[in-house]
This record gives C-alpha cells, structure tokens and sequence, in this order.
C-alpha cells in the first residue's frame, strides 16, 4: 500500500495540478473577452454621454435663466408691496401729525 501512493499519488497530483492550470488559463480568456466587450459598452456609453452634453448644457441655462427671472419678479412683487405699507405708514403718520394739530 505504501509504495503504492508513492508511485501513484504524485502522478496523480501533477494530473490534478494541470487540470488546475488548463482551467485556469480558460477562465483568464474568458475574463479578457468580457473585459473588452465591457470596455466597448463603456465607450458606446461615453459616446452617447457626450452627444447630450450640449442639450444638458441647454437645459443648465435656461434653468439659470429662469430662475433669475423670477428672482426679479418676485423682488418687484416684494418691493411694491413694501411700497404699499410704507404710503400707508406715511399716510397713517400723516393723519396723526394733523390730527394732534388741530387739537
């Protein structure tokens, strides 16, 4: 029995370790091929990316615009509704300095 795993078993290793190696080498190829077709979707991606960078650069500015517009309309909303009260104040203060001046 002993010389038989010595004779046997470390053929049997070398059988088994160049099964290892073979299905090693298979999986690296098969990796390598998924790497480049990811690769190509990536670039596709990029490509397709870039083409929508001037409609996204579009909508940017518009959105600036926009948005400064209605900072302007609501400021003049704002400061012609301070205007209001600020005539009522006067007017108010007006009819108090008249009023103790009748008196």
């Amino acid at each position: 029995m002993q010389n038989f795993l010595n004779e046997y078993l470390p053929i049997l290793i070398y059988i088994l370790l160049c099964i290892l190696i073979i299905l090693l080498i298979i999986i690296c190829v098969k990796v390598i091929k998924t790497m480049n077709r990811i690769n190509g979707i990536v670039d596709n991606v990029d490509e397709k990316v870039n083409s929508l960078n001037g409609i996204f650069n579009i909508v940017d500015t518009v959105a600036d615009k926009l948005s400064a517009l209605t900072e302007v309309v609501s400021d003049s909303i704002i400061l012609f509704i301070r205007g209001i009260f600020k005539r009522k104040k006067k007017k108010i203060q007006k009819e108090e300095s008249e009023d103790e001046t009748d008196e």
